[in-house]
């Protein structure tokens, strides 16, 4: 499947590939553990913050509450870009949860991912530092993505 630059959705999902940097290889020549992270982090971006996504305003404030990685194979250097399937737990008034699949380049949807992961994240105001309800529109957006895990 070819992945356009700014993802696809994928059924209840959103694909994309995420380029990898030969700083995040480790010395076995994986991906190190931080830049998965990071990866991770990346592969948001064109889903929720782009300019016309309902989500756009998370790009004002979300916070990271809690993550979880699972390595369930190896994901070394050459085997980018990665691909990265998004999907959404549980959607709450101030906070979401978005599950993660991670696979090599090129490995196919039905193959089981190298990584799981899932990142648990709150909307937040800057100016009083205080959780904020999301709207209407991010909710919505947002439970158009969910998937029961």
């Amino acid at each position: 499947m070819e992945i356009p630059e700014e993802g696809v959705r994928v059924g209840n999902g959103y694909l994309v590939k995420v380029p990898v940097r030969w700083s995040d290889m480790d010395v076995f020549q994986h991906i190190n553990h931080a830049r998965m992270v990071t990866l991770i982090e990346e592969a948001r971006i064109p889903w929720l913050f782009y300019d016309e996504r309902p989500t756009a305003p998370l790009r004002e404030g979300c916070v990271v509450v809690d993550m979880h990685i699972k390595y369930q194979a190896q994901l070394r250097h050459d085997q980018g870009p990665i691909e990265v399937l998004m999907h959404v737990e549980k959607v709450r008034s101030v906070d979401f949860i978005v599950g993660y699949e991670v696979r090599p380049a090129g490995a196919g949807l039905d193959t089981k991912p190298a990584v799981v992961a899932s990142t648990h994240l709150a909307s937040f105001a800057i100016d009083t530092q205080r959780p904020r309800r999301m709207t209407d529109a991010e909710k919505d957006y947002l439970r158009e993505f969910v998937r029961e895990v």
